[in-house]
């Protein structure tokens, strides 16, 4: 058959979950036998996430073939368990960057560049480009942002001409709120009615309504929304709050979303969505037999997304140990040498987060010697794992001052340097070590029992390294390199040997922790941190 096209807008608010939608709708399809995919179109100017501090946007999520992307990506590969890459995340640098280059080269043969058709060609390539090839039966493609936003209308123009091209094979799923005014205790349907309104000025009738609400709307509020909305009362889908977004796709299901999506394109739905394996997940998540409690010390811990690949892990590795992982977010500018017994001694392990720059960084010194000193279970992300290396240089080898040339270009002790190819490069966007790369692994570590196999590939980002200059002094006074990259020999993991659970890794085993296949070193460290 040829590839369907659905495209997922959001108005009223941001934040209502167009990313879990669209995961969950894929679900669906996917556990019916169709291949899908998904795509994130951000309107920002930004080419990618990869320059925002996390504040802004959350984390830069980072796929296989080393595209830094907005953590909707996240999302769709924990719930599809099928990888992204550079073509499922496009933004309005990137299309603008496309435009102007073939600008320069005298692409456009002397006409005048436009929005339009210019750029929302540009954007209607992007959209079709997963599709081109006839390896999904499904594209589903979010827009990010609100309907109504300024920067936004070329999405939408780009997705109204691409409803008229191609006809019923694209459809449009918009995701509204529906807020209840407790004041009156009344759900009011009218930012939906004003939502919608926009959307068909410009040019776009959606064709499914998916409502968010906190309430149960009951079939007069789905019939008067209909009404005032053009589309069927079957068309009108109720997305009420769960207490997890794993049960969204259920939730959806029982609405009958996916089968409704399926009858408008003209295709007869057949067998029901096979979700046992979803449904068993859900089963061990929601009625554990255990709980321990996790501190992740990070300098970003305002902000739960900044960490979301992290904090989903732990959702997927708990499972598995069939244990609730309460995860508590310690500021690491907050701990001290003073204080960091009473801020950490009550938790079962202890998780130092990825990050950049030195703001911070005593503080995640201090919880890595605290791990270190006291037997806790101990876990290093990236920059995790090079605190754990400066911290073991200066209070196990008495290298005074070790430190990463990252925070201190003049260190006597380089433990953590620049790596050799990235010196030289000025440019910060896309230009550090990004993607998956493969790390053979020490039989008889603790790596090798979290993953039972010699060679492993796991998901990069940073400029730093472990300098193997002093590696021979580290591995003399226990801290060995348990993992190395087969074709540098860079070190990708150490572990202390004569410790309980602790281990440090220069890669990010969180982005590949999915539902079905949750990362095998977060699963080793909750089941090291039971056993404490």
């Amino acid at each position: 058959m040829s590839t369907k096209y659905i495209f997922v807008t959001g108005g009223v608010t941001s934040s209502l979950g167009k990313g879990i939608l669209i995961a969950s709708l894929a679900k669906l399809l996917q556990a019916r036998g169709y291949s899908v995919t998904i795509q994130k179109l951000d309107p920002y100017i930004n080419v990618d996430p990869g320059t925002l501090n996390p504040y802004e946007h959350g984390e830069c999520y980072v796929t296989d073939d080393g595209a830094e992307t907005d953590l909707d990506l996240g999302h769709y590969e924990r719930f599809l368990n099928k990888p992204t890459s550079q073509a499922n995340n496009v933004t309005t640098g990137r299309i603008y960057q496309s435009v102007i280059n073939k600008e320069r080269r005298g692409d456009y043969l002397g006409k005048t560049v436009q929005i339009i058709p210019h750029i929302t060609d540009e954007i209607k390539r992007n959209i079709k480009l997963l599709g081109r090839k006839g390896k999904y039966d499904f594209v589903l493609t979010e827009i990010g942002g609100t309907v109504g936003d300024m920067e936004s209308l070329p999405y939408i123009e780009a997705v109204r001409q691409l409803k008229w091209e191609l006809g019923k094979s694209a459809m449009v799923i918009h995701l509204t709120l529906v807020p209840f005014l407790n004041a009156s205790g009344e759900l009011k349907t009218k930012p939906t009615q004003h939502s919608v309104k926009l959307l068909l000025e410009n040019g776009v009738q959606p064709d499914i309504l998916v409502l968010r609400t906190e309430h149960d709307l009951g079939e007069g509020i789905r019939k008067k929304v209909a009404l005032f909305c053009n589309v069927e009362e079957k068309s009108v889908v109720q997305s009420i709050d769960v207490p997890t977004i794993y049960e969204v796709p259920l939730k959806m299901k029982d609405e009958e979303l996916d089968v409704t999506v399926l009858n408008k394109f003209g295709m007869i739905p057949g067998k029901e969505p096979n979700l046992e394996a979803w449904t068993s997940f859900l089963k061990k998540h929601k009625n554990p037999k255990q709980t321990i409690n996790i501190c992740l010390v990070g300098k970003y811990v305002e902000l739960a997304d900044a960490y979301k690949s992290i904090t989903e892990s732990f959702v997927h590795a708990g499972a598995v140990n069939e244990c609730k992982v309460n995860l508590d977010y310690v500021h690491s500018e907050d701990i001290t040498n003073l204080n960091v017994s009473n801020l950490l001694g009550k938790y079962d392990g202890i998780l130092v987060a990825p990050g950049f720059g030195h703001r911070g960084i005593k503080g995640k010194i201090e919880a890595a010697r605290y791990a270190r000193e006291n037997n806790v279970p101990f876990l290093g992300i990236c920059l995790g794992m090079q605190i754990a290396v400066i911290e073991f240089a200066r209070n196990v080898l008495r290298f005074e001052g070790a430190d990463s040339t990252e925070m201190n270009e003049v260190t006597k002790y380089p433990v953590i340097d620049l790596m050799e190819e990235q010196k030289g490069i000025t440019n910060m966007g896309g230009t550090m070590r990004l993607g998956a790369f493969a790390c053979k692994v020490k039989k008889g570590t603790k790596l090798y029992d979290a993953y039972k196999k010699e060679t492993i590939s796991e998901r990069h980002r940073h400029r730093y390294e472990f300098n193997d200059k002093y590696l021979k002094e580290f591995e003399e006074n226990g801290m060995i390199a348990v993992g190395q990259n087969p074709e540098t020999n860079l070190v990708e993991a150490v572990e202390i040997a004569n410790h309980k659970w602790f281990v440090g890794v220069q890669y990010h085993p969180e982005y590949r922790s999915t539902v079905l296949k949750p990362s095998p070193l977060f699963v080793g460290f909750v089941k090291a941190c039971l056993s404490k």
